[in-house]
């Protein structure tokens, strides 16, 4: 049985959750990713829930206790992996002529085992002067970071 459109795109994002659990030891409770793909220019990041905080991948020591290598040699590889995971993506969205979406954020909840998408496919910063993916990134980990628990 051949893999459909669906299936390349589900295990890609579900491959973009297991680095970012690996990356936190299996210790998060929410895994938000956020990847972004407008014309000739990859983004990819994470930020974590955990112990009812929301953190940024090199701030993880602040939570539990718990000691975790957040050095720049291992944030570099988790934004690599997520990189090229988006990549990976962008070329079976061509093979399968379906539209790149410009905007993916995935918020994985552990605890539960369910991951959850939202999709742009309009451009969201590279028409602007002043947006980059970074400023996009940060308004979602700071809308995140203020929900109600």
């Amino acid at each position: 049985m051949s893999k459909t459109f669906e299936d390349f795109f589900s295990q890609l994002q579900m491959d973009m959750v297991a680095v970012c659990l690996e990356y936190v030891n299996n210790q998060a409770d929410d895994i938000y990713i956020y990847g972004s793909y407008e014309p000739q220019m990859y983004f990819f990041d994470a930020f974590y829930r955990m112990n009812k905080q929301v953190v940024h991948k090199h701030e993880l020591n602040k939570v539990n206790g718990q000691r975790y290598d957040v050095s720049d040699e291992r944030q570099w590889a988790l934004l690599d992996a997520g990189i090229e995971d988006l990549k990976e993506i962008h070329k079976k969205h061509k093979e399968f002529n379906h539209d790149m979406p410009t905007e993916i954020k995935l918020h994985y909840d552990v605890t539960q085992n369910k991951l959850s998408g939202k999709y742009r496919y309009d451009l969201v910063y590279s028409n602007s002067e002043e947006l980059l993916p970074d400023h996009i990134f940060d308004a979602w980990f700071e809308e995140v970071k203020h929900q109600e628990n």
